[in-house]
């Protein structure tokens, strides 16, 4: 399983307080099978907690999701800053679902080099095994 957040994501986390080891946790239970909303395409949008709080009042990411192989995090929102994405912002994020999802592992590592992508590390990757 590859893991990585894109560019304007990376910003918004950190901005958030949203950590590496709390999107790994999210990439967990999918893989268990939660998932808060499945919005087709391999577009996935699923909480996060604040810190301090729950998940009710917590952050929305949207991610494209291929289980066992590959999860992007595209993009997030603060549930007390919009309720939701458009039906547009939705088609846009189905159709660039549809590319990064099927990226080539040398695409993969150039999108990373060029900084447009950041491969988040699992416990067993950090540990050296390769997931």
């Amino acid at each position: 399983m590859q893991i990585f957040k894109s560019k304007w994501f990376t910003r918004y986390a950190a901005r958030s307080g949203i950590e590496d080891r709390d999107l790994v946790r999210i990439v967990e239970s999918m893989e268990r099978g939660s998932v808060d909303a499945n919005l087709g395409g391999g577009v996935i949008k699923q909480r996060v907690a604040r810190t301090g709080a729950g998940k009710s009042g917590g952050y929305r990411t949207i991610l494209f999701y291929k289980k066992g192989e590959l999860v992007f995090f595209i993009y997030g929102f603060s549930k007390k800053d919009r309720d939701n994405i458009t039906g547009a912002e939705l088609r846009e994020f189905k159709k660039l679902a549809g590319i990064m999802l099927s990226m080539t592992q040398a695409q993969l590592e150039r999108q990373e080099a060029r900084g447009d992508l950041e491969r988040i590390k699992t416990y067993e990757e950090k540990k050296g095994k390769r997931s």
